[in-house]
């Protein structure tokens, strides 16, 4: 069985090696030699070698008479195969020799034609370089001449149009090799002329903005020339009745513009060359890069706005600070503006927005922070009218500056402060200077020119000759004057901030109030109320701030006069003038109270009592004659004085004499008083009683005065008539003779008379009778001590 299976597979090799290529028979050899019939399959193959050389044998002999018949046929053609080829030999020597001219003319045209193809190959190429050429020597003339624009637009149609027409030349690929070199070259210029504009308007932002701002001066003062021309005003500005006039803005110095209608300022943006902008924004446009263009030009604008919004430290100083720092501001943005109106998306609002945004906070915080500095007013006032022109320069332009003018508001309170300090050195200067007597009136100008000056009006003074004196002191003119300053002032402030007239008035009635109330009001308590401020002065005080009382329905009418706005307008503020210089005049009345009753304090420490005197003296006490005579001459000063204050003051001073003489009688260092010492003390009363009955200010009715001195004269006349038992017997009745006479009093007084008599007794210095009456005084005494200690007591149940 193995057998048949190793011939099987024998043949099955031979088959494949009859079949297969020579290359591929190597697998097939090599299963042979790895079996181990090796041998038998060695005579298998030569047994078919032997068989197909038996086939190939077989097969030659059959054709063999064929191919004897071929060679025979090829024999006889080789034969005239050489004939032929003589005769062609023969042929083409005789065509040779008779074309050798044809050939020599075909060369020579074949010459001619390369001749002139050539040369129309090169007609056609230099047509399309030439072009070229032209166009590149165009390229360099446009960039030796900066138009790199143009020179843009040159490289690339020589780019796409020139040079592909042109073939693929050596210079060809020379000048293409070198256009993006010369772009770039476009492109860095571009931005080195943009850097160099950016610094240059950085440098020159201030003059930019000083331009625009007198440019916007120059219109506004123009409209204001028209509308005071079609209201027939001229040039005038409004004045009240005594001729002065409010100070404008041209006044304040902020800028040196002529006023004159011929003047042209040049508008802001001919200052500046904005070429570069435009060249580098097509530059870049062109060259696809717009977007990187755009960036840096907004990255290096913000940069130059944080610096342009930095301020300086000492920019508070002088108003060149404030005005440079606004300059810069506007050149800033009068050059964005023009930006954004003249190029087409390089800044958009969205973008100025942003930035007018941040420069308007930047701006209002620093001047927030610089003016808090300031206590000038003239340069606060200098600042507003500063700030109010910026802001109409940058409105002008279109910007929003509500917020600005809302800053100015907020500023008026300070500049409202500050007026406040500055007045309030002028009104202490005036007090400080004033001589606080009536002003002497020589001649019938001197009259007119203080009339002028303050609203007085008396018709009895009018008639009196020259000289002649007017009732108030130098200090209420210069008040009045000075309040009417500080109202113009407040006006000078206000105008311009686009407010109506009524907001006007009212601001200027606020501020005048403070004035009243705050400022003057504590000038006038410290005029009152310093050290050695005499009656003399102090009446002046009250005369004065009566007449400037009076003078406050004028300053209501000034204020309506210069504001247009009617006095009897619903919700208009009235002035606190009335109130405050009554305050004032209150407090000078209390002020003469207090200095008249410390003046009779100290003549009354010059009183010197012998408390234990045997028998009094006939005439009052020598500290009591001058306290009387200066009273009198002091009251005489208060004839010009309200009828009420003078009496008050009157009244005010006997009561305080009433109750300073009972407390020197009742003082508990007198521990011992005679009745000696209650006669001449009952004298220095009669004094006083007697000035009193002299009427030394003119009002009191019958012996209104007299009641100042009743509680004494009771007292005294109970002790010097030693009527106890009237006074007990009455006591409590509305009848009572001594009824301002309290047990108190009585017993504090009558124990010191005890107390002396005792000590006398004791030292048995006396008669015997004599001893004998003070022993039934003193238990008379006893016996009044022990009954008013009774009343004490049941009074206090």
């Amino acid at each position: 069985m193995a057998s048949v299976e190793i011939v099987a597979e024998h043949e099955r090799i031979l088959r494949e090696i009859e079949s297969t290529d020579a290359n591929c028979i190597g697998p097939t050899l090599r299963s042979v030699y790895d079996g181990q019939e090796h041998g038998l399959f060695m005579e298998k193959l030569d047994g078919r070698i032997r068989n197909h050389d038996r086939d190939i044998e077989k097969m030659c002999n059959h054709h063999f008479q064929g191919f004897v018949d071929s060679i025979t046929e090829l024999l006889k053609v080789r034969a005239e195969a050489q004939k032929l080829k003589s005769q062609v030999t023969d042929t083409n020597q005789r065509l040779q020799d008779d074309g050798k001219g044809l050939v020599s003319c075909m060369d020579d045209l074949r010459r001619c034609r390369l001749q002139q193809r050539n040369i129309a190959t090169t007609i056609d190429r230099l047509t399309h370089c030439l072009p070229v050429l032209e166009m590149y020597s165009k390229l360099q003339e446009q960039m030796r001449l900066k138009r790199y624009y143009p020179a843009l637009r040159t490289l690339e149609q020589l780019e796409q149009t020139c040079l592909p027409r042109a073939g693929q030349y050596r210079f060809c690929s020379i000048m293409a090799e070198n256009i993006p070199r010369v772009r770039t070259l476009i492109k860095d210029t571009a931005m080195s002329q943009l850097r160099d504009f950016l610094e240059s308007i950085r440098k020159h932002s201030n003059k930019i903005g000083e331009t625009a701002m007198k440019q916007a001066h120059v219109q506004r003062a123009a409209v204001g020339r028209r509308l005071r021309k079609e209201a027939g005003l001229g040039a005038a500005t409004e004045v009240d009745g005594h001729g002065s006039s409010p100070v404008t803005e041209q006044d304040s110095g902020i800028l040196d513009v002529e006023d004159d209608e011929d003047d042209e300022v040049p508008g802001a943006q001919e200052l500046v060359d904005f070429s570069p902008v435009y060249c580098c924004l097509h530059i870049y446009t062109v060259l696809g890069a717009r977007e990187e263009f755009e960036n840096y030009y907004r990255k290096q604008r913000r940069k130059q706005a944080r610096l342009v919004l930095q301020p300086h430290s000492n920019m508070h100083e002088t108003l060149d600070g404030y005005r440079r720092f606004f300059n810069q501001i506007i050149g800033f943005f009068v050059v964005e503006d023009h930006i954004l109106h003249t190029t087409q998306g390089l800044v958009n609002r969205a973008y100025v927005e942003e930035l007018w945004e941040l420069a308007l906070s930047k701006t209002i915080a620093a001047l927030r922070t610089h003016s808090s500095y300031c206590s000038d007013p003239d340069l606060v006032l200098d600042l507003k009218n500063l700030i109010v022109l910026f802001a109409d320069t940058l409105q002008g332009y279109g910007f929003p500056v509500s917020q600005l003018f809302d800053m100015l508001l907020e500023m008026r309170e300070q500049y409202g402060e500050i007026l406040l300090k500055k007045w309030n050195l002028t009104f202490r200067q005036a007090l400080d200077q004033d001589n606080y007597s009536p002003i002497p009136v020589a001649t019938e100008e001197d009259y007119r020119q203080f009339s002028s000056q303050f609203p007085f009006q008396d018709p009895d003074l009018d008639k009196l000759p020259f000289p002649k004196k007017l009732p108030f002191s130098e200090f209420v003119p210069k008040v009045y004057c000075q309040l009417k300053e500080f109202i113009y002032a407040c006006l000078k402030y206000s105008e311009d901030l686009h407010l109506s007239s009524t907001e006007v008035d009212d601001m200027i009635r606020k501020s005048t109030n403070l004035l009243l109330t705050r400022t003057l009001s504590h000038c006038l308590q410290y005029a009152i109320k310093k050290k050695n401020v005499g009656l003399a002065e102090l009446v002046q005080l009250i005369l004065n701030t009566t007449h400037l009382e009076a003078s406050c329905v004028y300053l209501e009418g000034f204020i309506s006069n210069i504001t247009d706005v009617p006095p009897d307008t619903a919700n208009t503020t009235k002035l606190y003038g009335t109130s405050t210089f009554k305050d004032a005049r209150h407090a000078a009345e209390e002020e003469i109270y207090t200095n008249l009753n410390a003046k009779i304090d100290q003549f009354l420490q010059l009183a010197d009592y012998d408390w234990t005197a045997a028998q009094g003296g006939g005439a009052p006490s020598d500290y009591l004659s001058d306290l009387i005579a200066f009273l009198c001459s002091t009251f005489s000063v208060f004839t010009h004085l309200p009828g009420k204050v003078a009496q008050t003051a009157c009244m005010s001073a006997c009561k305080h004499l009433a109750s300073s003489l009972l407390r020197l009688l009742l003082q508990p260092d007198v521990r011992q008083v005679s009745l000696g010492a209650m006669q001449q003390f009952n004298n220095d009363v009669k004094e006083c009683e007697r000035f009193a009955r002299t009427d030394p200010v003119p009002g009191f009715q019958g012996d209104t005065l007299l009641l100042a001195f009743s509680d004494l004269r009771q007292l005294l006349d109970l002790f010097i008539q030693w009527d106890w038992s009237t006074y007990l017997a009455d006591y409590g009745r509305p009848t009572c003779r001594y009824l301002r006479v309290s047990p108190h009093t009585a017993l504090v007084l009558l124990e010191k008379i005890s107390r002396l008599m005792k000590d006398t007794s004791r030292k048995g210095t006396m008669f015997a009778q004599f001893r004998k009456n003070e022993r039934d005084k003193q238990k008379l005494i006893d016996t009044v001590v022990k009954q008013l200690r009774n009343l004490i007591s049941a009074h206090q149940t």
